[in-house]
């Protein structure tokens, strides 16, 4: 046992284990070897470098087992072996560095009430004023250390790191972002780094040890077991000091969840969950008290001194947590007052004759005096210039000291993942035999299946929302089912049976006007989980679509049965199998319109003024209020745009199709006339008339309109019943495709 532990790091034997596991590490060698020079190299890939880790992790399970145990101080999650606590020179030979170098940001704004340049009048380009929000940013963040963005608001922190992040178009932003010398491209980047919006954007019925469960199953290959998921996540929740709050939902406005500390450790779980080499951050700490931000910044360290580079914006660090940053950068109006280490401030502003306070906290004092420089007449550009030439100085004597770093950026990548880091997958690219990593970590039905679970299961845990719709559904059957009972075969049973159509129809599209907010309020988890390749946009409109016929079945069940033999519709099963199925695809139509809206529209109000107003211009067109043959010219071609159309034409061919059945019978001409109020005898009298000048024995009884004459009186003669279900069935699959283009359009999440 004595040459088991002889073995151990010092690292190990100082921090006795006490930190639990991040992630998964090989211990048959911290450091990767060397190929001696010459020696023809050839790179495995990914996924045979895990097999080796999973291998070598084997081998020493006997190891394990021993220290097991021997220690008590061992965790169920023991298995993922701690080496956060190691000083980062300890962790790897070939360190990540990520350098910037000149960034330059800057938008242009143009003034209010400027008037358009129309009729040939020319642009006023004096009207446009152009903002710098970053000015010729340069730094550097390390492997194994946190960076840290400082100022006040507005200074260009969270910009900074969007620029960083890759979440600036390319030709907005100017300068150079390198990892390891090489230019880092964004499909890469997308694989290695991992970015933590301010906002803490988490489905609220959801449980903590859920959250984290899905984010796995999005970010680490299909090739790992689910056991060995699940150990991920668990061993994540213990270093996030998660493990009280595992099983309690995220919980929103109307459920109480977790605080917001420990809503902050799930936002950074779910984005490392795959253990990426960079993480950017943007103000992580922001609305915690001192203690929470102290907790998450802490769970940060670890992440770094895991192998990751850490850069985050950071509004105002307590003592505490300044004590644990490793670099800092000082912002004011887009420029750089300061870069270096938190140790280097005093000297800094001692040299720069405005020396700090020896009981004062640096970053307050520091922050204080460049807003006391920005309201000046000369603004900060003194201690600017002076951070240009002090960072001079400093950059002579780091390089004089210092040993250059010749690992290239794949060497180091292949290196970090040997020791377990950055799990998502990869394939053989037998062309140059290096490292090809994959965008996505799972095939697109995976994501459907896990995007599909994780959606039932948020919703299942909130039944009020599905009972509201199928509450609003039942009761609008009820109601046309009561006012709309048994209509007979008469001119107004016509009349009302049209009416009952169009209300039925255009109240499937309104009912589907729910969906707008369920979209919106997942818009911006959407964007942040497929911004960085968590899942392909088109499995999530797939799985979105697929999950949602079960509830539109259920829905259109609901309103047939409801309605069609209390109102008396015509065609039995059969008739009302096909009554059955225009209604179900007019809700899929209808949620298929609502939610390619939701993707268009980002304000729950206008979307909801929106739909309402185009379904209106829908039933207007629809054929009920004026039949086809009426409608003019230049307004036609939105009758056949019309979503309402088709349904509408669909049932009533359904109803008036059997050419046997009479609607109109001769004493019946006169119903919707003066001479309805006139006795049988006169009525009578005039058909006998009638008879002799037309030349035809008209009768009380002779059937006058047949279901067909009133389908063409309608104008309803163009396109069969079937015809138009399928067409309503197509116009759901359409707005579906369209739905997809805007998320593809839309959702780039990049500044411009």
């Amino acid at each position: 046992m004595s040459g088991l532990l002889g073995k151990l790091s010092p690292a190990k034997r100082e921090t006795g284990n006490n930190d639990l596991p991040l992630f998964y590490v090989n211990q048959t060698s911290m450091e990767p070897q060397r190929c001696p020079r010459g020696t023809p190299r050839v790179s495995a890939t990914l996924a045979e470098l895990l097999m080796n880790v999973e291998d070598a992790r084997n081998d020493q399970s006997t190891t394990r087992r021993a220290l097991e145990m021997s220690s008590p101080l061992t965790s169920s999650a023991s298995s993922f072996n701690s080496w956060t606590s190691a000083p980062a020179s300890s962790i790897s030979s070939s360190p990540f560095v990520l350098s910037f170098n000149d960034l330059t940001y800057s938008v242009k704004i143009r003034k209010k009430f400027e008037p358009l340049a129309c009729c040939g009048r020319p642009r006023n380009d004096s009207a446009v004023n152009t903002k710098i929000l970053l000015n010729g940013i340069s730094g550097e963040a390390r492997e194994g250390e946190m960076m840290a963005v400082l100022g006040a608001s507005g200074s260009g922190k969270s910009t900074l790191i969007d620029a960083l992040a890759n979440r600036i178009a390319k030709d907005s932003l100017k300068g150079s972002i390198t990892l390891n010398g090489e230019v880092l491209e964004s499909s890469l980047q997308k694989v290695i780094s991992a970015y933590v919006m301010q906002d803490d954007l988490l489905f609220p019925m959801l449980t903590v040890e859920e959250t984290l469960m899905f984010s796995a199953e999005f970010r680490l290959p299909r090739s790992l077991s689910k056991k060995k998921k699940k150990a991920r996540v668990q061993a994540l929740i213990d270093q996030l000091g998660l493990r009280s709050a595992a099983k309690t939902v995220i919980g929103d406005e109307g459920h109480r969840g977790v605080s917001g500390g420990e809503r902050r450790r799930v936002s950074i779980g779910i984005d490392i969950i795959h253990d990426p080499i960079i993480l950017f951050l943007d103000e992580p700490t922001s609305g915690l008290d001192s203690t929470s931000a102290y907790m998450v910044i802490k769970v940060l360290q670890r992440i770094a001194q895991s192998g990751s580079i850490v850069i985050m914006s950071i509004h105002q660090p307590s003592y505490r947590i300044m004590g644990l940053l490793d670099r800092l950068i000082f912002l004011s109006r887009g420029n750089t007052v300061y870069s270096g280490s938190p140790t280097h401030l005093p000297r800094f502003f001692s040299e720069f004759d405005h020396p700090i306070p020896e009981n004062e906290n640096k970053t307050e004092f520091a922050l204080d005096l460049i807003r006391e420089l920005e309201n000046s007449a000369e603004g900060t550009k003194e201690l600017v210039e002076f951070q240009k030439r002090w960072r001079t100085k400093q950059a002579s004597r780091y390089n004089n000291g210092s040993r250059n770093n010749n690992v290239s950026l794949k060497e180091a990548i292949t290196a970090s993942i040997s020791r377990g880091k950055l799990v998502s997958g990869a394939t053989n690219n037998s062309t140059n035999l290096t490292p090809s990593f994959q965008t996505f970590a799972n095939p697109f039905w995976i994501e459907m299946i896990v995007i599909g679970k994780r959606s039932i299961l948020n919703s299942r845990r909130q039944p009020e929302l599905f009972g509201m719709r199928l509450g609003a559904v039942m009761v609008t059957g009820i109601i046309l089912a009561t006012m709309f009972t048994k209509l007979d075969n008469s001119p107004k049973g016509v009349q009302e049976r049209l009416g009952f159509f169009a209300f039925a129809m255009s109240t499937t599209f309104y009912t589907c006007a729910e969906a707008i907010p369920v979209f919106l309020q997942e818009r911006y988890i959407f964007m942040r989980e497929t911004a960085y390749n968590a899942y392909r946009r088109s499995s999530y409109v797939l799985s979105q679509s697929i999950i949602s016929i079960p509830s539109l079945i259920f829905l259109a069940a609901s309103f047939a049965a409801t309605t069609f033999w209390a109102v008396g519709l015509a065609g039995g099963a059969d008739g009302f199998l096909f009554f059955f199925l225009t209604i179900l695809a007019s809700f899929w139509a209808g949620s298929s319109f609502v939610t390619f809206l939701s993707g268009v529209v980002s304000n729950v109000m206008l979307g909801f003024t929106v739909v309402v107003a185009i379904l209106a211009y829908f039933l207007l067109f629809s054929g009920f209020f004026i039949s086809r043959d009426r409608i003019p010219l230049y307004w036609i071609w939105f009758h056949y745009l019309s979503l309402v159309k088709y349904p509408y034409e669909g049932v009533l061919q359904n109803e008036f199709e059997d050419p046997t059945k009479c609607f109109v019978r001769g004493i019946q001409i006169f119903d919707n006339s003066p001479l309805g109020q006139f006795p049988n005898a006169v009525k009578l009298s005039l058909l006998k008339s009638m008879s002799g000048v037309l030349g035809i024995n008209v009768t009380a009884e002779t059937c006058v309109t047949t279901g067909v004459d009133i389908l063409k009186q309608q104008g309803i003669t163009d396109i069969s019943k079937w015809n138009c279900l399928w067409i309503t069935v197509a116009w759901g699959f359409f707005f579906r495709v369209l739905f997809y283009f805007t998320l593809l359009i839309g959702s780039k999440n990049k500044r411009r």
